[in-house]
């Protein structure tokens, strides 16, 4: 198996062995009796002990055999499968184009009441535009090779992103200065997506902060990356979508972020920078 970037995926199935070796020592079993019972090498039990190797559904199900816990098993498998979405490959999400992985969210954004969201590269997507929206996802499928779904698509997180400005809901970005000055599009559309910021950025509900350049750094660009009020975050590298849940873990992107927000401009100086950024425009 091998290891994957983010250690909440780790976490997950260090608790799905400690769960196996619960039922294994209820059973009164050592692990060489239950590697006979289940009908494999002493190894293999010893690395799914270990968390050094995920069992298959099946493992699952012949080891609670093993222990006289059937009624368990289902249990475990449903944890083991949820262990596998915390890092999905972009491959498989967007094997039939882009939309579903837009659509796929909803639940999280309708459960969510905070949002946090930092980003190095592109304007977040709840702020983002019909065009600029467009125009990435176009990228975005370019470079992935996905079927062509982007109309859809783009509908697809715009009606998401709707879901963040009802219902009392709070959203607070911190981008980099340079994502204003990124060409995402042609000129008209990054003015239309600038001059959105300076709308959206008036709205009780919305925060907006920019880190300036010239900030004195207390820590460094990251990958951009989203909280979901304190339970959850998430970040997409180019390969892959991490889901972040090990509540040490979401601790430590709440800190960071809230870094990212002291270096931050507000108000009055985060709209120069925007106006600055749509005056290079011309």
């Amino acid at each position: 198996m091998s290891t994957s970037p983010s250690s909440s995926v780790q976490a997950a199935r260090v608790a799905l062995a400690a769960r196996l070796g619960e039922l294994m020592r209820d059973a009164g079993l050592k692990g060489r009796e239950l590697s006979a019972l289940c009908g494999w090498h002493d190894a293999k039990t010893s690395r799914i002990l270990n968390a050094k190797a995920a069992p298959s559904d099946s493992d699952i199900r012949t080891w609670c055999r093993a222990c006289g816990a059937d009624d368990q098993a289902e249990d475990l498998v449903a944890s083991n499968r949820a262990a596998d979405s915390l890092y999905v490959e972009w491959r498989r999400i967007t094997r039939t184009g882009l939309r579903h992985a837009q659509e796929a969210r909803v639940p999280l954004y309708v459960r969510t009441s905070h949002f946090r969201a930092y980003s190095s590269r592109v304007i977040p997507g709840a702020l983002q535009t019909k065009g600029y929206a467009s125009a990435l996802l176009r990228m975005v499928a370019d470079v992935r090779q996905t079927p062509d779904d982007v109309s859809d698509a783009v509908d697809a997180r715009l009606a998401r992103s709707r879901l963040v400005y009802e219902g009392g809901r709070r959203l607070v970005a911190v981008i980099e200065e340079s994502v204003l000055r990124y060409r995402v599009g042609d000129e008209a559309v990054m003015a239309g997506q600038l001059g959105h910021l300076l709308t959206v950025m008036s709205l009780p509900s919305v925060s907006l902060g920019i880190i300036p350049f010239t900030a004195a750094r207390t820590v460094w660009p990251t990958e951009s990356f989203n909280v979901f009020d304190d339970r959850q975050a998430g970040t997409e590298l180019l390969s892959a979508q991490v889901t972040v849940t090990a509540p040490t873990d979401v601790a430590l992107y709440m800190q960071v972020f809230a870094r990212f927000a002291g270096l931050a401009v507000h108000g009055a100086a985060a709209r120069t920078l925007i106006t600055a950024a749509v005056d290079a425009l011309r």
